[in-house]
């Protein structure tokens, strides 16, 4: 756990001290706490109120709410997402009450289009609209636009070479300049949207009918006021999804988008020997940008056997020749390591007191269930098990959806004036997603289909769909799990608590077991857990969250 050595990125950030639980210690500005403290030598820095547990950092992207803070007297900051300032006195234990008042709302405004998220999707959308002609009000709950893909440096690291930070910084920069270059285009970037709904409708000029389903259009509430729009582009994304395991709940325990980010975007490495496993090609840019930042890998690990799926379907790579190219170049990085990936290999377990020190790799079989187990010696693992849109604000505001949200050819939902593009409509990478946003825009802001898009997103699609038949999440996972293992993390609930409750009480709904058993009424709302215990009960997974991220309860009053 330390900030990457002669960084080829060409780093030379400004310095800034923090106080942490006291102690002066160096920081850069405009790092995350988290990458702060990671790179002072903490994998931890909380413990659960009940059974005392460590924490640190989990997913990364401030949707577990593990790695909670008091910054400067302000509880509950989750600390990938706040920025580091000179002078910030961060403790580790939170203080009966909150020294920070309520934000006061900024006043509400009024947009032709609003989109929301600022990932490949979301920026291709807002380009497309504005590019119409259309007014565009752009949101990111991120300090800086370009999503996870797209993830950019702070400024304040001035780098010299930002293109050596990840493959596509480049590509970033010049997008995130058009975006603020463009006089249609308002980009809001720290901005949460934490609820959605549809607007009261609207009265004719002059009379008193309302106006025609549809055209009153949808209201946002935000972390800095009120959006009302006629139209709404929803490039919320999506994030790692994490099955169970023994001691999936050390510190050093990362998903694989959390390793990622802090490599990318926080020039941190997350441990020193590591382990990569789960499934899916993501686990190959997560661990070439591992080794380029000069991680020990031990392994990485695919639990299913990809190679038959992909020789039944040779037509699908030819028709996406950027991602054939892109595992090419990734493979060749591990090789140059001597390191290619173990299919039908994943974690079963982790050991360790306070963090990770260990893992037991298992061979399994086709069905994910183990045939035989090795330790191996680690100081933190990264697991990725494909992703999970995010579906709030899509149901908040009426959107038909199963797995992902429905749209049609011009990626609109069943709600008129709503509008869907990436990984919400299924998860196939940056290049559809960008494919899908600009139709989105311009959809939305009226304009003649844009067919080229069309056609790469014909294209992708088809292979997203090839990904979710190739590397699907097996049951056999569920045997990894011993009656100690916790499923949910924010408030502790076991396997076995979970099981019992749904035997001895027979439970035939989630809200039922979540109220028996707290398991996904913690900080995430059932963001990490829900799916998996979806998957242990066969009960249905809830997506259905009316305040889609937590916020403090004086803000709501002040909204």
């Amino acid at each position: 756990m330390t900030r990457i050595p002669e960084d080829p990125a060409g780093v030379f950030p400004d310095p800034a001290t923090i106080t942490v639980d006291g102690q002066s210690r160096p920081a850069r500005a405009g790092e995350s706490v988290a990458a702060a403290l990671i790179a002072d030598g903490r994998a931890a820095w909380r413990e659960t109120r009940t059974g005392g547990k460590p924490r640190g950092v989990f997913c990364g992207i401030g949707a577990c709410f593990d790695c909670l803070v008091t910054v400067n007297g302000e509880t509950d900051v989750r600390a990938c997402l706040r920025q580091v300032c000179d002078g910030d006195e961060i403790t580790t234990t939170a203080p009966e009450v909150s020294a920070r008042p309520p934000r006061v709302p900024a006043a509400d405004v009024s947009v032709p289009i609003v989109v929301v998220g600022a990932g490949p999707a979301g920026l291709h959308a807002a380009l497309a609209a504005a590019g119409a002609g259309a007014r565009v009000l752009l949101l990111d709950s991120n300090p800086r636009g370009g999503g996870q893909y797209h993830r950019q440096l702070p400024e304040s690291f001035r780098a010299s070479r930002p293109e050596k930070a990840h493959p596509g910084q480049a590509e970033a920069a010049a997008l995130l300049a058009r975006i603020a270059g463009h006089e249609l285009i308002e980009h809001r970037p720290n901005t949460t949207v934490w609820a959605a709904e549809a607007a009261e409708p609207a009265l004719r000029p002059g009379g008193s009918n309302p106006a025609e389903a549809g055209e009153a259009g949808h209201v946002l509430h935000t972390t800095t006021g009120t959006v009302r729009a006629e139209r709404v582009v929803l490039a919320t994304g999506a994030y790692d999804r994490a099955v169970p395991f023994p001691g999936w709940d050390l510190p050093g325990v990362y998903t694989a988008g959390a390793a990622q980010a802090l490599v990318k975007g926080q020039r941190v490495r997350p441990g020193s020997r590591m382990l990569v496993g789960g499934t899916g090609p993501f686990l190959l840019p997560v661990a070439s940008g591992l080794l380029a930042a000069g991680v020990k890998l031990e392994g990485v690990l695919e639990a299913n056997r990809p190679a038959g799926g992909w020789l039944r379907r040779p037509g699908i790579l030819a028709s996406a020749p950027s991602k054939l190219l892109e595992a090419a170049k990734y493979n060749l990085t591990l090789a140059r390591h001597g390191l290619r990936v173990a299919n039908g290999q994943a974690i079963v377990a982790v050991h360790g007191s306070r963090r990770v020190e260990a893992a037991t790799v298992a061979r399994l079989r086709p069905d994910w269930t183990i045939e035989s187990t090795r330790t191996v010696e680690v100081d933190a693992v990264a697991i990725g098990y494909g992703f999970t849109p995010q579906l709030e604000l899509a149901i908040a505001l009426g959107c038909s959806a199963g797995a992902f949200v429905d749209v049609d050819s011009q990626q609109l939902t069943s709600v008129p004036g709503v509008y869907a593009a990436g990984e919400l409509t299924g998860i196939g990478g940056a290049v559809l997603s960008a494919a899908e946003g600009r139709i989105a825009g311009l959809a939305a802001a009226g304009a003649v289909p844009d067919q080229r898009a069309a056609r790469t997103r014909g294209r992708y699609a088809r292979f997203a769909t090839a990904l979710a038949e190739i590397y699907p999440v097996r049951d056999g996972w569920q045997s990894w799990l011993d009656e100690t293992t916790l499923v949910c993390r924010c408030e502790e609930v076991s396997y076995q608590t979970i099981r019992d409750t749904v035997t001895e009480h027979a439970v035939t709904g989630t809200k039922t077991l979540k109220l028996c058993t707290r398991a996904g009424l913690g900080w995430c709302q059932g963001r990490v857990c829900g799916r998996n215990v979806a998957d242990l009960t066969g009960l249905p997974a809830a997506d259905h969250r009316p305040v889609a991220s937590p916020i403090c309860l004086g803000d709501l009053a002040g909204a």
